[in-house]
């Protein structure tokens, strides 16, 4: 975050928080298009379409998520429910991003 928004610790008002949380929404949707930019990659260097889709490693990675929650005093069956939506968007934009390469 910029050096103008405080820390949640250090808010005294409403105005320092809405500041802060509309700056973290900005970094999360550039951490976002990053993660969907490793989406692409995978959709181009996957030769089989089939392999688009890994329930194990969809698994994986909602399980790391849910012990980060865990681990960071959040949510976990809102993180969990949260990256289930996400982990199935990033197979729906990569499978389309890997029938865009193959026209």
């Amino acid at each position: 975050m910029s050096d103008t928004v405080k820390a949640p610790e250090d808010c005294t008002t409403m105005a320092e928080v809405r500041a802060g949380v509309d700056a973290l929404d900005r970094e999360l949707i550039e951490l976002f298009a990053r993660r969907f930019g490793y989406m692409r990659a995978a959709a181009r260097i996957k030769p089989d379409r089939a392999m688009v889709r890994d329930e194990a490693r969809k698994a994986q990675v909602i399980a790391q998520a849910k012990e980060a929650a865990f681990e960071l005093g959040v949510p976990v069956g809102l993180i969990g429910d949260f990256w289930d939506r996400l982990v199935e968007a990033s197979i729906a934009y990569e499978g389309e991003h890997w029938d865009l390469l193959r026209r």
